[in-house]
């Protein structure tokens, strides 16, 4: 056994190898040590390896789903070894000890799952694999639980971005490619062969040419090629089910870089939550398959205008009728998902359950269809959706006449063929079910004749049919004469056999045996009939998910106020009333009001300068207006009182930043690398956001630099550009640049308080209000106080000599603060402040007062 094991494990490579021994899948070795702490399993040993102990665990069969998971999250990689035959089938083969084969049926893999347990209902399961051919770039990527094939050409430089948008569970890369250090799989270079990507593709798909699909370059075949070998190698040559590969361009959607997604948390919060991203905030779909396509509209917004507004014509036909609104999200609630059911069917993981749910989901779809077709007035692309959710009606009937209501998960057992569907199952479960009837009454009339009143007949796997009593009966049915044979004496009870009971016992097994088969044969038969349809069915999935996304954006639309944007094709933003939809969410569990601002940019007025104090809103309102550009083009409505927008083909944000050390940058490192990537990439139809450039370095280097950028975007990218600040200095451009304005968030200091009013406004803010921040912060007096004296002098300093930006040298300035002293300690306050007055006893405030009056006299 353990040869047998050590040659699957050198197939399985770095897969953690599950075993199969009996209703256990077993681990050995490192990988036992490993799956043990894990899973928090007991490592034990068997036998000898080498002259020490086997280490050994395992996990039951029926429960190894919820095991795999948990190694899949820890990212583990699994080998499944299956017995391909039977005991008996092993002793035919090579005598009583021949040992059982087994081989590798599958690798589990994050992006191979299409088990329910194992995926996540809202989000799609990409497995992304990048070819290179000939300098260019593109990405394969699958959701096999779906059977979605995508191809995206991009340039080397926006890899990066295209694998943000897709966030694959999984990539996939030759071992000697460029991007190896993107890699989870590494793979032959071999796999990523365009000819043998092209020849894979047609065999796939069982033509001669490629045309009818698209134009391939030959870096998407070396793309689809390794990905495609991937999956058969994880399938062990059962390769899932992928619908034919749509190519998709990068000039066809709104770039977003990996740095803008987690500034902007459009899928997930900094802290890699769900909750509290964009996607949470607009998220109303009812089912798992409008969750997942919603995710991947907001992950790549439209620059076609065209579909984009066709997205919006079907979000304002729900809008606009409530009625109908609320009717089709009511039965997209209940029906299920039919686009992964049928992914688990094609790659030969199905069960009667999955065919249940494509009968219902199928007939629901047609249901709903037939209401959809009834409207007048139909949106063009509802026009083209709704034919998608009819003509199944064969395979509806076929499904709904073969199986029970709720057919089980598990066909082992049978019990899923309905009643009347064929009359031979019938018979067989009518004899079956007879001779159960005659079983129950020969046990009592067994008790009858023996007048043992606990007498039980019982089945188990090993000794069939049984009659079963207690020990201190046993000799009555011992005797010669008693019609009954010993078979098994245990622990208290004594089992045996009777003629009568053998011949009924046959009958009643080999009626079940043969009702399993049958109802076997016709789960292959309803099978085969509902992949022969496979791509409607996907169709049909594909135009349910879309309803339910335009049905979401809708109720959200309408929950929210929110307005349908207009949209043209020069380089305008012109937003009123706008408002951050994450902000705004959280502050109305609070019950508190967003603040909404304008915001107009034009060709002339193309670049605002925004100052004011921290906390004041400078980076919501920066952030709001760009997922608002986020939600227009991905086709939703937007969170403002009037929205008209010029497309976006880049969309950059740097707000904020923190350090990548292990790539040795720091937080300014950071800062200069991203905000280098905007000077170089974006155009004059870009949408950038800035937000303390420079603030990372010493103050005459980080003002240079902020002065530098504001320069190049107003001249060079001239494109769309919200830049916030604490530079005062830099409102002196808006002499020199027209086409940039100046903006504050206002803030006013009322008896001695901070008041932050979140409201954006024209011209520069008087001050920053860093003091008063500071004190909000909690700030000792004292540390208030020094600052308010060295800030006097400096601004002192500055008003003598011009300022900073006049290229004054401070330093004789800040040499005389340095080596000013410090301002005399009051120690009547500074031990009035270290006071703990809910701490203090009766008796210790009294010594206190005594204490303090001391000093006050003194």
């Amino acid at each position: 056994m353990m040869a047998q094991y050590l040659a699957l494990k050198s197939d399985a490579q770095d897969c953690l190898l599950f075993y199969r021994m009996g209703d256990f899948f077993e681990l050995f070795f490192d990988d036992a040590k490993t799956a043990s702490t894990v899973l928090d399993i007991a490592l034990t040993s068997r036998g000898e390896h080498a002259g020490a102990p086997i280490p050994m665990c395992g996990v039951p069969v029926h429960a190894a789903e919820a095991y795999l998971a948990r190694l899949i999250k820890a990212g583990h990689r699994v080998a499944i070894a299956e017995q391909v035959e039977t005991p008996e089938e092993a002793k035919k083969r090579g005598g009583s000890k021949a040992l059982v084969a087994r081989a590798i049926i599958r690798v589990v893999t994050a992006g191979t799952l299409t088990e329910e347990a194992l995926l996540d209902s809202r989000t799609a399961n990409w497995c992304a694999a990048i070819g290179e051919a000939g300098g260019d770039v593109a990405i394969a990527a699958a959701d096999v639980s779906t059977g979605r094939f995508e191809l995206l050409e991009c340039s080397p430089e926006a890899v990066g971005a295209v694998l943000a948008q897709l966030n694959p569970a999984e990539i996939i890369v030759a071992e000697d490619g460029h991007a190896a250090s993107l890699a989870t799989s590494l793979r032959p270079r071999a796999t990523f062969d365009s000819a043998r990507g092209e020849a894979r593709l047609k065999a796939l798909f069982g033509v001669a040419t490629l045309d009818g699909f698209g134009q391939f370059g030959r870096a998407s075949l070396a793309a689809a090629g390794g990905l495609i070998a991937y999956l058969d190698h994880t399938a062990k040559g059962a390769l899932p089910f992928l619908r034919p590969p749509r190519i998709t361009r990068s000039e066809g959607c709104m770039a977003i870089d990996a740095a803008t997604r987690e500034s902007l948390e459009l899928s997930q919060s900094q802290s890699g939550a769900r909750k509290g991203s964009l996607l949470d905030a607009v998220d109303r779909t009812v089912t798992g398959a409008g969750a997942r396509l919603l995710g991947q509209d907001l992950a790549a917004p439209l620059m076609d205008r065209a579909a984009i507004e066709a997205r919006l014509d079907l979000v304002q036909r729900f809008h606009d009728d409530p009625g109908l609104r609320g009717a089709v999200r009511d039965t997209l609630r209940s029906l299920p998902d039919i686009g992964r059911a049928l992914g688990r069917i094609a790659a030969g993981r199905g069960s009667p359950r999955d065919l249940g749910q494509l009968r219902d989901g199928l007939d629901g779809a047609w249901r709903l269809g037939e209401r959809l077709s009834q409207l007048s007035a139909l949106p063009a692309l509802l026009a083209e959706l709704a034919p998608q959710l009819r003509g199944h009606g064969a395979l509806i009937d076929l499904l709904q006449r073969a199986l029970v209501p709720a057919p089980p998960i598990d066909s082992a057992g049978g019990g899923y063929i309905a009643e009347g569907y064929d009359a031979a199952l019938d018979d067989l479960r009518d004899a079956g079910a007879g001779g159960r009837r005659a079983i129950a009454a020969l046990e009592s009339e067994y008790r009858t004749r023996t007048g043992i009143a606990a007498l039980k007949i019982k089945h188990n796997g090993v000794l069939g049919y049984h009659i079963e009593v207690a020990a201190k009966h046993a000799d009555a049915l011992m005797a010669p004469d008693s019609g009954f044979t010993h078979r098994q004496t245990l622990a208290g009870v004594v089992r045996f056999n009777a003629p009568e009971l053998h011949e009924i016992a046959v009958k009643v097994t080999q009626a079940g045996a043969h009702a399993l088969a049958a109802e076997a044969a016709h789960l292959e038969e309803l099978t085969a009939a509902t992949l022969a349809t496979r791509e409607a069915i996907a169709g049909t999935a594909d135009a349910l998910a879309r309803i339910d996304v335009a049905a979401a954006l809708a109720e959200r639309a309408a929950e929210g106020a929110w307005t349908r944007p207009v949209l043209v094709d020069h380089a305008c933003f012109e937003v009123e009333g706008g408002r951050h939809p994450v902000v705004e969410s959280a502050l109305a569990k609070s019950g508190e009001r967003f603040v909404a601002n304008d915001c107009i940019l034009s060709e002339n007025n193309r670049l605002w300068l925004v100052t004011g104090p921290n906390m004041g809103g400078k980076s919501t309102f920066l952030r709001q207006n760009a997922l608002i550009a986020v939600l227009a083009q991905a086709g939703a409505y937007v969170p403002a009182a009037r929205a008209k927008l010029g497309l976006v083909d880049r969309l950059f944000s740097r707000v904020g930043a923190s350090d990548n050390l292990a790539r040795g940058r720091s937080t300014f490192m950071v800062e200069m690398v991203e905000t280098a990537a905007i000077l170089a990439q974006a155009t004059p139809r870009s949408f950038v956001i800035l937000d303390e450039v420079g603030r990372g370095t010493s103050t005459y280097d980080g003002l240079a630099i902020a002065w530098a950028v504001v320069e190049a975007i107003h001249e060079d990218n001239r494109c769309r550009c919200l830049f916030a600040t604490h530079y005062h200095e830099l409102t002196r451009l808006a002499e020199r640049c027209d086409a940039l304005s100046l903006h504050h968030v206002r803030a006013r200091e009322w008896k001695g308080d901070l008041v932050l009013l979140h409201e954006v406004a024209e011209g520069p803010a008087d001050r920053s209000y860093g003091l008063a921040v500071a004190r909000l912060a909690g700030l000792p007096p004292l540390t208030i106080a020094r600052a308010k004296s060295v800030l006097a002098k400096l601004e002192a300093g500055r008003e003598k000599t011009g300022g900073i930006a006049a290229g004054l040298d401070d330093l004789p300035l800040f040499a005389a603060i340095a080596t000013e002293s410090a301002p005399p300690v009051d120690a009547l306050r500074a031990e009035l402040a270290q006071l703990d007055l809910d701490a203090l006893t009766p008796r210790e405030a009294l010594e206190m007062l005594y204490r303090l009056k001391a000093m006050g006299d003194a």
